[in-house]
């Protein structure tokens, strides 16, 4: 197989479950991508021989390769440990944590330099702190493309809410929103129904409004039962329902915080368009606006920036 001699760095965002990899020429153009299941629960015990296997199917012989996300955990690689908003997100390409990297038999004896990039953890008022790992590269990705400032959204597994300010990192929200809608619709008392059923945007929308009653979120759960078992609904629609009633209790929770206010204009996402699409429609339910921003773009700015900053610690 043929090496794609263009290629000069790679970014890998590298997360629990998935892993995503953009091979960029000299310029930041993005030459090459990867995406597969080898997320870092996977690749436990055997990281070098992940990364090596990847740039294999890559064609890559890279220079530099920059990982982002769980990789940098307990469960990962090696921990990294957290910045704190102190620490802009342009000057993440001081803190990157260097990886003992030896390229696997049949590799050549220089491999690349591997660093990875650290999360952030962020303390609120009160002292309580919320973290996040992987989502700070899209941010600085964003902050590459002209986004300094404001609320963004990252929705997914752990949907984060973070205020920019001039790129620093200046309060972070964390809800549970895609664990919750995964075990929720595979396991307990709402599986049987919400396991099937084709998208049903009415029912999508009778959640999102059942969550601004304000009503403790174990409280309107059981309700997505109970509106089957009376027939008020149809089993098919639970589990649009459910993600209108998760999503919804997420922006229920986000106004009652202000945040709406804070951004002034709005809030940005940045995600899969999936997501994007049912944060939007749960959004302009309640008179919200998202500036849908592009995921990919982001990731693959933000590893053009750190190969060209990059501070190995």
């Amino acid at each position: 197989m043929a090496l794609n001699t263009s290629i000069q760095v790679v970014g890998v965002d590298w997360g629990t479950t998935h892993r995503r990899a953009y091979a960029l020429d000299a310029s930041g153009r993005c030459v090459a991508e990867h995406a597969d299941d080898d997320g870092a629960l996977a690749c436990k015990g055997r990281f070098a021989e992940a990364l090596q296997a990847l740039l294999n199917n890559m064609q890559a012989r890279p220079r530099t390769v920059f990982l982002s996300g769980m990789v940098g955990s307990a469960l990962g690689w090696q921990v990294v440990p957290y910045v704190d908003g102190a620490v802009g997100l342009p000057a993440l390409a001081r803190h990157m944590a260097p990886v003992a990297y030896a390229p696997s038999a049949g590799a050549p004896a220089a491999g690349p330099a591997v660093a990875i990039v650290p999360g952030y953890c962020v303390r609120d008022e009160g002292a309580h702190p919320d973290v996040m790992r992987g989502e700070e590269t899209q941010l600085l990705g964003a902050h590459c493309l002209g986004h300094t400032d404001g609320w963004f959204v990252l929705p997914g597994t752990h949907s984060k809410w973070v205020e920019l300010r001039a790129g620093r990192v200046a309060q972070l929200r964390t809800y549970m929103t895609g664990e919750l809608f995964d075990l929720l619709g595979r396991h307990g008392t709402l599986a049987a129904a919400a396991s099937s059923g084709a998208w049903d945007a009415g029912a999508f929308a009778h959640g999102v409004q059942a969550a601004q009653g304000g009503s403790a979120l174990s409280h309107q759960l059981f309700g997505c039962r109970a509106r089957v078992v009376s027939g008020d609904m149809e089993a098919s629609g639970s589990r649009s329902y459910l993600s209108g009633l998760l999503i919804g209790t997420e922006l229920h929770d986000v106004q009652q915080a202000q945040l709406a206010s804070a951004a002034g204009q709005g809030f940005k996402l940045i995600g899969s368009p999936a997501l994007a699409t049912h944060y939007q429609a749960a959004a302009a339910l309640l008179g919200m606006q998202f500036e849908v921003l592009d995921a990919r773009a982001a990731f693959i700015a933000a590893t053009h920036y750190l190969d060209q900053h990059r501070t190995l610690v």
